[in-house]
């Protein structure tokens, strides 16, 4: 009676975040303690004063359709703290747009900019929507090897030899989810270097620009040359702990943004219209919150990074950035769903296979540090008894 589209057939439904997630609330509903470090969204509350914004709004009746591209209060604010702390100059009336979430930004961008069949440059291990949204678009996700010798930084050798006619887009994910990898001046100039030589639009997801531990970040529109082909994506998700309130950006050259905006007019008409007042608070006021937030995210970091190095058979990069760490497990032969089973149903301990990541997250696992300090420090001392055990 009904048919799903060909392209959709590569969606996969099993074997990543989700199912062991699903596992984990049911082995909870069995009496199990859990410890979850799989789902990647900060423990915070959000900040209070953007919470106050919002009931206010919803008190004055602010409940109906905004501007698509959002209110000019919010983009005005966006383009002031991408002014302050990424150094990007962007018009708030014609080169930003207000999205559901950072999905949403990156769905409308691809529909926007590639024809089915195109492809698109993606380093790997990568966050699993990018490949599921190059799907939707009909486009051909190629991946760009993220390897643990060189701390999980994209290598212009490596992007360079899977161009072909048919390349449009490279995007980049700085710092990186699931690797927390970071790309530095260097890295960045290389890239910016070979997207103008080989005329490539680039899409650059910033959405954990806060969360950098050792260095700066670094926006790749800021380079010579560059500002006319990045397409910048960043959200108040991350940043200010509203993973709910669904408040995204992109900010590029207009001509894209105004595409752009009539494809989100399509997908969602507008972002929620209370969150965007509460939002306008957040990124005109909420540096501090960030601060103490990505503090103590670093302070976790340090935990989780001294228990893994006491762990037989486990290897990893200390992570610079976002609050993930990416562990290789080849050296315990074991494959990655069955080790994140065992560590599921003999430590408690709720973490991804590195497979869900794209091929090249094979042989690894994915732990979050967004649960609080004393949990991190009860799990890593459960996994670490755990592989003792094997």
């Amino acid at each position: 009676m009904y048919k799903i589209t060909n392209r959709l057939q590569a969606f996969n439904f099993e074997g990543g975040l989700y199912d062991v997630f699903q596992k984990a609330l049911e082995l909870e509903a069995q009496g199990k303690k859990i410890i979850h470090m799989e789902i990647g969204k900060p423990d915070f509350d959000s900040p209070v004063a953007a919470k106050e914004e919002v009931k206010d709004a919803l008190d004055k009746g602010i409940v109906h359709y905004t501007p698509m591209a959002g209110i000019p209060e919010l983009r005005q604010a966006i383009a002031g703290k991408v002014k302050r702390d990424n150094g990007i100059d962007a018009d708030p009336k014609s080169e930003i747009m207000v999205t559901a979430g950072a999905c949403e930004a990156i769905s409308a961008i691809m529909l926007t900019l590639l024809n089915p069949g195109d492809e698109i440059l993606i380093p790997s291990p990568f966050f699993p929507a990018y490949s599921e949204q190059a799907i939707i678009v009909g486009a051909n996700l190629v991946p760009v090897p993220l390897r643990m010798e060189n701390e999980f930084r994209l290598q212009v050798e490596d992007i360079e030899e899977r161009i072909t006619p048919r390349t449009k887009i490279l995007l980049i994910n700085t710092p990186n989810n699931p690797t927390g990898a970071i790309l530095e001046l260097d890295d960045l100039q290389k890239i910016a270097k070979l997207a103008q030589e080989r005329d490539l639009i680039v899409i650059s997801d910033e959405c954990y620009d806060e969360f950098v531990f050792e260095g700066k970040h670094i926006s790749i529109a800021t380079l010579p040359g560059m500002k006319e082909r990045t397409i910048t994506i960043n959200s108040a998700s991350k940043a200010f702990s509203m993973t709910g309130w669904r408040v995204a950006y992109a900010i590029g050259p207009s001509p894209i943004i105004k595409y752009a905006t009539k494809v989100h007019q399509n997908l969602s008409t507008c972002a929620t219209s209370f969150a965007q007042v509460g939002a306008v608070e957040a990124y005109n006021n909420g540096k501090e919150f960030t601060k103490g937030m990505v503090s103590e995210f670093k302070r976790r970091r340090e935990l989780i990074c001294d228990y893994l190095s006491q762990m037989k058979g486990i290897e990893f990069v200390v992570p610079k950035g976002a609050f993930y760490v990416f562990p290789s497990i080849k050296n315990l032969c074991m494959d990655e769903m069955n080790f994140c089973n065992y560590i599921l149903e003999e430590a408690g301990v709720a973490i991804v296979p590195g497979n869900s990541f794209g091929e090249y997250g094979k042989g690894f696992v994915r732990m979050c540090y967004a649960c609080s300090y004393e949990q991190i420090e009860e799990a890593m001392q459960k996994m670490k008894a755990a592989i003792e055990k094997l």
